[in-house]
């Protein structure tokens, strides 16, 4: 890791391996994310028209959809987590991009022959989350390796900056391309694909992890598991997000919405999709530089609540505008909670366990979203979209009141300063 000298600028972007490093995940994230929502609104206009599916049963493949992408999640979490501390995290990083570019180049072509079938769109979700379990442990257990740690809380603002960046961007460029030529989509996102694959590979070589220890590869994938349970501090953080973003998953229903509630199509699912972001970045824009330092856990636990409530209001709104606000909302909460959690994972773990206890944090963040989505569809079909969404805002909420309690480190948390050391042996 690097170590903190008195040359080194204390911001992040004063680093070259850390400029190359953003620039591949702004560009990884505005090609995943214009990708994704052209995916969901293929998904249920298909449904719709070519299966004449009705609104709750197209709304229950969404959710079905949602778990296509979690499996290979669950499944090949714990590799993806021991290669990141195996290998070169930067060949990891770029294999999984290679993965998605491969899913933007066949989604594009079916489209330009208007070739798309729901087995197919589920077969591509499902190889899209296997690019996801594989990139999040590995780009960023790198941030780590390439900036002292004293700087480190401000250049996870920054990396949020670029994912809520291009989360803006993506899905509102996405559905205009979408409206042009359905294709084009998949091509910019496959070129932009190509562009991170290329940032990554000139970061300059840091010295490989040694994982400690000569257990077998298994055991060292369960270590991770291991370490994060046993950290109650992290267990909580961790834990809070999945169920209360499990609950909460309103953006799957988002082109229910958008097609047959709010009535803006494509185009306006796609700044539905970005509003979230929009808030999101606006909130890491402020921590990036007036970082947070003082009652971190009791500001997530807060930060949790507000997402909940703004979940609810959006479910009940019938304003397109004012559901961009909620979204907005939504998504700065969101943001605050995701900072803490980052900043505390990345500081209290060590570097032989990062790629590992990343890859237990990627699992929980992409199981609240991926079930979420398959939460959320299961419950349209039972209480129709509104209920459904109203429900896991509520949801939400009450899992905050739960974790509270459960976990009083989480309210009595002062800074990110680590609270524990303890091994995973």
């Amino acid at each position: 890791m690097v170590t903190d000298t008195a040359d080194i600028s204390p911001h992040p972007l004063s680093i070259p391996d850390y400029r190359y490093f953003w620039i591949a995940r702004f560009s990884a994230v505005l090609a995943t994310m214009g990708m994704v929502v052209v995916i969901g609104y293929q998904f249920y206009d298909v449904a719709r028209s070519d299966y004449g599916m009705s609104i709750r049963e197209a709304s229950f493949q969404l959710g079905l959809l949602g778990l296509a992408q979690f499996i290979p999640l669950a499944v090949l979490t714990p590799v993806a987590g021991w290669v990141a501390d195996r290998f070169d995290r930067r060949r990891v990083a770029i294999f999984a991009n290679s993965i998605d570019g491969v899913v933007a180049l066949t989604l594009g072509i079916m489209t330009a022959q208007d070739a798309l079938t729901l087995p197919l769109l589920y077969m591509m979700a499902a190889l899209h989350g296997v690019a996801r379990v594989f990139v999040g442990p590995s780009m960023s257990s790198i941030v780590a390796n390439i900036v002292p740690a004293r700087i480190l809380p401000r250049a996870i603002a920054f990396n949020s900056m670029a994912w809520q960046t291009g989360t803006v961007i993506g899905p509102g460029v996405g559905g205009l391309l979408f409206a042009s030529s359905p294709a084009l989509p998949y091509w910019i996102a496959a070129m932009l694909l190509a562009v991170a694959s290329f940032a990554i590979s000139r970061i300059r070589p840091f010295p490989k992890t040694e994982i400690k220890g000569q257990a077998h590869p298994f055991r060292q994938m369960v270590d991770g598991l291991h370490y994060t349970w046993n950290e109650r501090f992290l267990l909580g953080a961790i834990t809070l997000d999945l169920f209360a973003v499990l609950l909460a998953g309103a953006t799957a229903l988002l082109p229910v919405y958008a097609r047959d509630i709010l009535n803006v199509g494509p185009q306006g699912l796609g700044w539905l999709r970005a509003a979230p972001a929009v808030g999101a970045t606006l909130m890491a824009l402020w921590f990036s530089f007036r970082p947070l330092k003082h009652n971190v856990g009791i500001k997530m636990l807060w930060a949790v609540v507000v997402f909940g409530l703004a979940t609810i209001g959006f479910g009940l709104s019938k304003s397109f505008w004012l559901s961009l606000g909620l979204l907005s909302i939504l998504g700065a909460a969101d943001m605050l909670s995701v900072y803490v959690r980052s900043s505390l994972v990345q500081l209290n773990t060590p570097d032989d366990m990062r790629g590992r206890v990343a890859a237990v944090s990627s699992l929980a963040i992409s199981g609240s979203n991926e079930l979420g989505e398959m939460q959320s569809g299961m419950f349209a079909a039972l209480l129709g979209p509104v209920g459904a969404v109203v429900f896991g805002g509520v949801g939400a909420i009450l899992v905050t009141g739960v974790w509270a309690w459960l976990f009083p480190e989480l309210r009595n948390a002062r800074t990110f300063e680590p609270h524990f050391r303890k091994t995973s042996s």
